[in-house]
This record gives structure tokens, sequence and C-alpha cells, in this order.
């Protein structure tokens, strides 16, 4: 039963690291990538949908980043969420294709995108401490019930922090990753 708790912990906190690794692909570094406009919803008919799913996003080249909608009649659309989101560029349209120029990031920009992806990490980490914090919430329910002893207790609870540090520490380490790209001028 311990080692069921555990196994579930491992695989809880493997998927918030990776969502973090996700969401690091969406902050800006100065190259193109389809993964910034991950985040941007666009306002299709009264529903607030991924631009994924209603464009194809490519990046043509090293700065410059297209979309392309399925339906062109939504195209201003996708221009004003663009426009309102956090990614920061600005997209100009020939009617049928949205182009997005990438520009080189000011030492300010780059200050802040680093302020967001510290935001990221942290929100990763606070992920993995909570899946560490339910588990530990059943160990000791399972110790009161008498399904495990005290000792059980103490060895599962050390195993479950030498996972939460090795999830914290797969973060920390994305995060010195994303910090160095962003930085890079």
């Amino acid at each position: 039963m311990i080692d069921d708790l555990l196994a579930d912990a491992k695989d809880r906190m493997d998927k918030s690291v990776h969502s973090t690794q996700g969401e690091f692909a969406t902050v800006r570094t100065g190259r193109a990538t389809p993964h910034l406009l991950d985040r941007i919803t666009v306002d299709y008919y009264g529903s607030q949908t991924p631009l994924a799913q209603m464009a194809n996003i490519a990046a043509t080249e090293a700065r410059m980043l297209t979309v392309t909608p399925y339906d062109k009649t939504v195209i201003g659309a996708i221009e004003k969420a663009i426009m309102e989101s956090d990614v920061g560029l600005t997209p100009s349209n020939d009617g049928s294709v949205i182009r997005l120029n990438i520009p080189d990031l000011t030492e300010e920009r780059r200050k802040e995108m680093v302020k967001v992806v510290h935001g990221v990490a942290e929100d990763g980490r606070i992920a993995v401490r909570n899946v560490r914090r339910d588990v530990m919430t059943d160990l000791r329910e399972m110790k009161k019930e008498g399904e495990a002893g005290a000792d059980d207790e103490h060895r599962a609870e050390a195993a479950l922090q030498k996972l939460t540090d090795e999830a914290i520490a797969e973060i920390d380490s994305l995060l010195k990753g994303k910090e160095e790209e962003i930085l890079e001028v």
C-alpha cells in the first residue's frame, strides 16, 4: 500500500515537472517557436478556443512566426487575442496570414522574462510540494488506522522527501537552462 502511494506520488511529481517544462516553452527567448502562442485563446463565436486549434502556426524564419487561420473570417479576432496577450508581439496580416516578427529582446525585457520564468518555476515547485503534502496526509492516516507502523511511515516519509527533492532539483535545472537561454545575447 505504501509503495503504491509512493509510486503515485512519483508519477504526479513527474507530471508537475513536465507541465513546468511545457510552461517554460511558452516564454519568449528571442527566437521563433510556435510554442510562444500556446497560451493564447481566441474568442471564437462566444467561446474561448486555443489558437493552436484555430490556425496553423509555423516558424518560417529564425525570427518570424506565421499564423494561418483555418477560417479566414476570424483573422481579426486572432489578431486581437495576440495583441491582448502577454507575448509582446505585434501582428501584421495580409488578409489570409498573420505574421509575427520577433524582435531582439532588450535587456529590460530579458529581465522581465527571467522574472516570469522564476514565477513559472515556483508554481512547479508548489505543485510538487502539494503532492508531497497530500501523500504525507495519507501516510499519517494509514498509521492512525493501524495499516502501517511508525517505522514504515518514517521510511515512506524519507523516500517521499527524496522524490520531492529530486523533482525540485529537476525544475531548478530546467529553470537554470531557460534563464541562460533568455539572457543569451
